[in-house]
C-alpha cells in the first residue's frame, strides 16, 4: 500500500518510504489495541506498540475517527485482497469456504470497532459502503467460479451471504467451542445443495 488512508473517498497522497512505515506500523498497532481494548484506549498504548511518538500518530491521524477509519479500511482491503490469493491456491469451495472463514474471523476481531461506527458520527458514514464496495466483488468472484465448476448453486448472492455471516458470526473470545466455523460449514454445505456434485 503506498497511500495516506483517508476517511473518506478523496484521492490519497503518495508518501515517502519512512512515512508509510510508521503509518503502516500505526495501522497494525492500533488494530491490535482496538481488538483488545476497544477504540478509546489510549494513545500512549498504540504509539508504544508501533514504536513511534505521538506527534506521528496526530500528524497521519489528526483526530481518533481518521485512525479508526484508517484501520477499518485496511483490514477490509487485507480481507477482501485474500479471496484471489486463495483462488489461486485452491479449489473453488476450498477457496470459498477458507475466505467466508477469513471473513468471519474480520467481523469477530471488529467487534470493537461496532459502537464507533454506530455512533452516528460523520466521519464513519463514508464505511458502510466501502465495506461493501470491497468484499462484495470479492465473494462473488469465489461464487461464481465455484458455480461454473458446478461444485454450489448458481443464485446465490453475495451480500446476502457476507450479511448472514455476519450474523452468526461470535465475537473473538467467545467462540471456544467452533460454533462460527460450524455454521461456515453448514452454509458452504448448502450451497452446495442442488448441483450435480452436492
Amino acid at each position: 500500500m503506498t497511500d495516506v488512508p483517508t476517511t473518506g473517498d478523496q484521492p490519497r497522497q503518495a508518501v515517502r518510504a519512512d512515512a508509510r512505515r510508521s503509518i503502516d506500523a500505526l495501522l497494525t498497532a492500533a488494530a491490535e489495541v482496538f481488538s483488545a481494548s476497544g477504540v478509546d484506549a489510549p494513545v500512549r498504548q498504540i504509539t508504544a506498540k508501533a514504536g513511534v511518538g505521538a506527534g506521528t500518530l496526530y500528524r497521519h491521524f489528526p483526530q481518533r475517527s481518521d485512525l479508526i477509519a484508517a484501520v477499518f479500511r485496511n483490514e477490509v482491503d487485507a480481507c477482501a485482497a485474500a479471496a484471489p490469493v486463495l483462488a489461486a491456491e485452491h479449489g473453488p469451495v476450498e477457496a470459498l469456504s477458507r475466505w467466508l472463514q477469513r471473513f468471519a474471523g474480520f467481523i469477530a476481531t471488529k467487534r470493537g470497532l461496532s459502537a464507533a461506527l454506530h455512533s452516528g458520527d460523520p466521519a464513519y458514514d463514508s464505511l458502510p459502503p466501502y465495506f461493501q464496495r470491497r468484499f462484495e466483488p470479492a465473494l462473488e468472484a469465489l461464487l461464481d467460479r465455484a458455480a461454473q465448476a458446478g461444485e454450489i448453486r448458481s443464485d446465490a448472492d453475495a451480500w446476502d451471504l457476507l450479511r448472514a455471516i455476519g450474523n452468526l458470526t461470535l465475537p473473538a473470545g467467545e467462540d471456544n467451542d467452533g460454533h462460527t466455523q460450524r455454521m461456515i460449514a453448514l452454509l458452504v454445505d448448502g450451497l452446495r445443495y442442488g448441483t450435480p456434485k452436492g
